[in-house]
């Protein structure tokens, strides 16, 4: 809770009044007539509360509000700080201290709700005593006479049914309450608990949704709108009618008129002053679905559900909004002109990382979020034939056994296997005879990579793959080295990523810092990279994969710059990928159908893949200077044939 000076103190501002004689008048109920009436009988019911407390010793116990924790939404955002959604169960609410409350919004609901708050100890015997003669001569429960403090318990402990076992429960807790809290840090939870409607709950969280601005920037027009809307906020909303929330607006600045906490010409000129509402946004959808949903799993995953929901954590993503809404425009638009060429029902992902940082920059999980949530980019396991020779490229360059020179025979074998005979082609079921290693992977010939596997172990292999982060099932069989596993988007780009930064790692991450509602760090995912690969052989493996587009099947992701990269086409045609990386960013890109059918025959991703992938990083790195890849200086960069 903030400190916070008295009620009374805060009221300095009021110029009609001195603060003494304003605190005569605080609380000061119009009709001195009734109050004389009701004063003896309330007096005696007061007194009457404090014997009853002693026989409700099954009440709640108030002093746990000392350590109370009111659900917040989560908010999530982009890399600038854009907002990308909230996130929370029942209550949406931020929580904020009594001092970033508007003074105007704390009179006013003062002066609606309990102008005598800062003077009585939880009841309002004047206001109970009202109270009771209206329901007395109604015969039910019409007026409740409850101050903030009894409406603050009410919310918290109590159900919301009328009844008076309710009213006197109430009561007792009241008195309980202000021996526990102070009268500020009570008017500070109450002002954060109660709701104001359209699924708000608290001022910050109202005054945004109201009236698009911090709780702190709230004019005097304005909290008494806001303040007239407590008693039946849908009812009173200016999104429902503005007509009667102007009328209750009207009552809550007479009122304060009435107890002298403004002048005339405060209240004429609040009359005047121009509401300009917000937008109801307690449940809209995200703008980048994808990236939120993504997010929320994760959270998941390491706090709960529960805290996802009510901790009002403040999440900061990897993902600027502006690159990821052209990355998913690139990949809709590269949906239609496949469907033109006749691939119906093709679905694509798209990962984006900063290998400097493993940062995950644009992810695109399909081609519509609208129309599926399902994220290709994390939940799909899908074979990356070819695009996963590199991996076994660098551990024979690791094993030292190995350079791009190495000459490497693409002929004919048969390997037995587990299931029988394995009798291994190639893609155009030629054989090249002896080629140098370069060559093998720049024309992404099969036999070579299966050779090479063996010669260096299938587990090595496997081995390689969870050292740069790839943690799908995968077995040492002789396929192994042309992708026969199921893998994510995700998992390639960060395990490419990690090669194009010379071996260099930090786990990747879509979350950059999340704090939680009090402004304590819950997690910094400040790049913290570690070696895990032997440099030679990272930078040999790059050296190579600049031939592959130059040279080889990669061809067609030619986009005038230095760039490193693969193909990957599965058998049968089923993924198609493409995996390429300047020095500064590296995508991954998979086109293939929910359904794991054939897309076209004789479709690759060198043909149907690069194209997209060009024009992706084409865009993506319009204002980014052209940068060589440089490896370490304390090792030789391999020669190219």
């Amino acid at each position: 809770m903030s400190s916070f000076k008295t009620f009374a103190e805060k009221q300095s501002q009021v110029q009609t009044l001195p603060t003494s004689e304003f605190l005569k008048k605080v609380g000061q109920v119009t009709g001195g007539t009734l109050l004389s009436i009701t004063m003896l009988s309330s007096s005696v019911l007061a007194g009457g509360l404090v014997g009853l407390a002693i026989s409700f010793r099954d009440l709640p116990d108030v002093r746990q509000l000392r350590s109370f924790v009111p659900s917040e939404t989560t908010y999530i955002y982009d890399i600038k700080g854009k907002l990308l959604t909230r996130i929370h169960g029942e209550a949406n609410r931020q929580v904020v201290p009594l001092d970033q409350i508007s003074p105007n919004l704390k009179r006013a609901v003062l002066a609606s709700e309990d102008s005598r708050f800062y003077e009585h100890h939880g009841i309002n015997p004047g206001g109970i005593g009202r109270a009771a003669l209206v329901n007395f001569a109604s015969g039910e429960v019409r007026e409740g006479g409850s101050t903030i403090t009894m409406q603050l318990v009410k919310n918290i402990f109590l159900s919301q049914k009328r009844a008076f076992t309710r009213k006197i429960a109430e009561a007792v807790l009241a008195i309980r309450l202000e021996q526990v809290l102070s009268k500020d840090e009570i008017l500070e939870m109450y002002l954060n608990q109660v709701y104001w409607g359209h699924n708000n709950y608290g001022v910050q969280t109202a005054a945004r949704t109201y009236f698009k601005k911090s709780a702190q920037n709230l004019n005097l027009g304005e909290s008494a709108m806001m303040a007239g809307l407590i008693q039946a906020p849908e009812e009173f909303s200016p999104f429902v009618s503005m007509k009667l929330a102007k009328q209750k607006q009207k009552e809550v600045l007479g009122r304060m008129l009435d107890l002298n906490w403004i002048s005339q010409q405060e209240y004429n000129d609040a009359l005047k002053q121009k509401i300009k509402l917000g937008q109801i946004r307690s449940f809209q959808g995200s703008a980048l679905p994808y990236i939120t949903n993504t997010v929320a799993q994760e959270l998941i995953k390491k706090f709960g559900r529960e805290t996802l929901l009510k901790g009002g954590m403040q999440v900061q993503t990897t993902v600027d909004t502006s690159f990821q809404m052209m990355a998913e425009k690139t990949i809709k638009k590269w949906h239609q002109t496949l469907e033109r060429q006749g691939l119906n029902n093709n679905q694509m992902a798209l990962v984006a990382i900063d290998p400097r940082t493993h940062f995950v920059k644009a992810l695109v999980g399909g081609v519509d979020s609208k129309t599926s949530e399902f994220n290709r980019a994390t939940q799909a396991h899908r074979q990356p034939g070819s695009s996963f020779k590199p991996f076994v490229y660098y551990t024979a360059f690791a094993s030292g056994k190995f350079t791009p020179r190495t000459t490497i025979l693409d002929t004919p074998v048969s390997y037995r296997d587990g299931n029988g005979w394995y009798s291994p082609r190639n893609y155009d079921n030629s054989f090249m005879g002896a080629i140098p290693v370069r060559t093998a992977l720049a024309l992404s010939r099969n036999i070579p990579a299966i050779k090479i596997g063996k010669a260096v172990g299938m587990n090595k292999v496997i081995e390689t793959c969870r050292t740069l982060g790839i943690m799908s099932p995968m077995l040492p069989v002789s396929s192994l080295p042309l992708g026969a596993i199921g893998v994510t988007p995700l998992e390639m780009a960060s395990a490419y990523a990690t090669i194009a930064n010379y071996g260099w790692r930090s786990p990747p991450t879509i979350i950059a810092r999340v704090t939680d509602g009090s402004g304590n760090v819950l997690i910094d995912n400040t790049p913290q990279p570690q070696r895990v690969l032997d440099p030679w052989a990272s930078a040999a493996t790059l050296d190579v994969m600049q031939t592959v587009v130059r040279e080889g099947t990669g061809r067609g992701a030619d986009i005038g710059r230095p760039v490193a990269g693969k193909t990957g086409t599965t058998s049968s045609e089923k993924d198609i990928w493409f995996i390429g990386t300047v020095p500064q960013l590296t995508t991954a890109i998979w086109v293939g159908r929910d359904n794991n059918r054939q897309l076209s025959s004789h479709a690759t991703g060198g043909g149907m893949v690069a194209p997209i992938w060009r024009d992706f990083m084409q865009k993506a790195l319009k204002d980014v200077p052209v940068e060589n890849f440089q490896p370490p200086s304390n090792f030789p960069r391999p020669k190219s044939n």
